[in-house]
């Protein structure tokens, strides 16, 4: 899939890649948040990647990175800016994230009215901000997922607070640890099916 590079406005120097079908006309768009900055993750994290292959024609993909590491309070700014600039292109517009990223999305999605898909969750920041509390926040389609041998980050607990409160999400399990290693076009094909339906 063709692969555009997008400089994001604002002050953080975000940079991103857009993956559009050329000879698809979008008109939705899923804004991809990496894992943890500090730990190697970036834009071009595997997850990430299979999650746009997936995608079907009619719906873009835009992984950026984050700006300079702020604990998670710039990180979720750099989200609600990607979403800012999708809003202003497409039609509709749902968030996505793996591990850091995935906590970056769910607490960006409390606040911005938008479908979110979140991949083994963090449960808290690194500036202490509470994924678990922001879920019975969200008022749009959730797809939270994890692997069942995940002893990396807490995302059952995550899954739980969706249940606990009641919201309309779907939660998958897999048979897999926290990288999904080998099974990441699964991963991504479902993460897919679920925007194909709600966007």
């Amino acid at each position: 899939m063709p692969t555009e590079r997008i400089h994001l406005p604002g002050g953080r120097d975000g940079r991103a890649s857009l993956d559009a079908d050329a000879d698809a006309d979008a008109d939705a768009l899923v804004v991809a948040c990496p894992p943890h900055p500090q730990h190697g993750g970036t834009r071009h994290d595997v997850r990430l990647d299979a999650v746009s292959d997936a995608l079907p024609a009619r719906i873009d993909c835009l992984r950026f990175d984050y700006g300079p590491w702020d604990g998670g309070r710039g990180e979720r700014a750099d989200a609600r800016t990607a979403c800012e600039w999708a809003a202003d292109r497409y039609d509709s517009v749902g968030l996505f994230g793996y591990s850091f990223g995935g906590g970056v999305a769910l607490l960006t999605a409390a606040e911005v009215t938008t479908p979110v898909a979140a991949l083994s969750p963090v449960a808290h920041l690194d500036d202490g901000s509470d994924v678990v509390a922001a879920v019975s926040r969200i008022d749009a389609p959730l797809w939270i997922g994890y692997g069942t041998r995940d002893d990396t980050v807490d995302a059952e607990r995550v899954a739980e607070a969706a249940r606990d409160a009641g919201v309309a999400a779907e939660i998958e399990t897999f048979p897999a640890d926290h990288f999904f290693v080998g099974q990441e076009p699964t991963v991504g094909g479902r993460v897919a099916a679920f925007f194909d339906d709600t966007l």
